[in-house]
This record gives structure tokens, sequence and C-alpha cells, in this order.
């Protein structure tokens, strides 16, 4: 497997796997898959502070990692908040565990101080992930999202580098 940062060509693919998630899943509260050319715009928008990795297998990617900026108000500037999808093909391979550490490794040499997480409280395997990873739980928003009709929580995670 390689991971390396995304490229502008690479939204496509990025947005194809993020958007199975969006149709199928409750990792995200997104409903409605990203255009294309907001899914560009997406990658785009990202800085050497908020990388985008990809990881691939034989030259396809089939996972995608990003720190996105938490806030536009200055104050927020060392905090991130980190996303990760596999494609459901590659599932249960380690590329969602090679890749989180690959983000948390490129959130730290950017600069980064904080990086949160929101996570579906559904969603335990990404829960064990970040506290295996050194995140504690900040809280959980009780019923904070409808999705496929269901009334979902949210746990609140958050990484300190130090």
């Amino acid at each position: 497997m390689i991971i390396r940062p995304a490229t502008a060509a690479d939204s496509g693919v990025i947005n194809d796997i993020y958007s199975y998630e969006v149709l199928n899943g409750v990792a995200t509260f997104d409903t409605e898959p990203r255009t294309p050319l907001a899914a560009a715009q997406w990658l785009a928008a990202h800085d050497a502070q908020h990388p985008v990795l990809v990881a691939q297998e034989g030259g396809r990617i089939v996972g995608w990692a990003s720190m996105s900026l938490y806030s536009e108000r200055k104050a927020w500037a060392g905090t991130a908040e980190d996303s990760l999808y596999v494609h459901p093909e590659w599932r249960g391979h380690g590329i969602g565990k090679a890749l989180f550490a690959a983000i948390l490794d490129a959130g730290r040499t950017a600069g980064l101080h904080t990086v949160l997480a929101r996570i579906t409280a559904v969603n335990r395997q990404s829960i064990d992930m970040h506290t295996k990873a050194g995140f504690e739980q900040m809280g959980i928003l009780r019923e904070a999202g409808v999705k496929f009709g269901r009334l979902l929580d949210v746990v609140y995670m958050q990484l300190i580098y130090r």
C-alpha cells in the first residue's frame, strides 16, 4: 500500500468513496452526495496545515483521510477535524489504521495543536481507533442528527499533540 498526498486528479475517486457513505452509512451526516465541482472545491480548500492523504493498492485509490479546518475564526487556527473513509470493498485490510496513523503524523508535522473528531455513537470501530490513538472522549451530543429515520448520538473526541 502507498499513502500519499491527494492531488486534484484524485477528487473524483475521493468523492466516490465519500458518496458511498453518504448514501449508505452514518459516518457522515451529509444526506446528498457532493457534486464533482463541490468535491473539487473541498479538496482545493485544504492546505499544508490541513492535508488530505489517499491510500493506493495496485494503483487504485482505496481510501482517504483528511485534516479539515474546524472553524474560520483565527483562535481555532491550531485545531482541525479529522476524517477517514475506506472503500467498502477494502475495509478490514488495515487501510484505515494505516491512513489514520499517517494523517495524525501529517497533522503533527503541519503544526496542529488539537485534533477533534465527531463520531456517530454507533460507530464503535472509529471510537475505538481514536481511543487507541490517544483521543479522549469529551462529550456526547444526544440525538444530534437524523439519518435513515434514526436519531443518532454524536461522540466528541479530542487529541492534543504533546
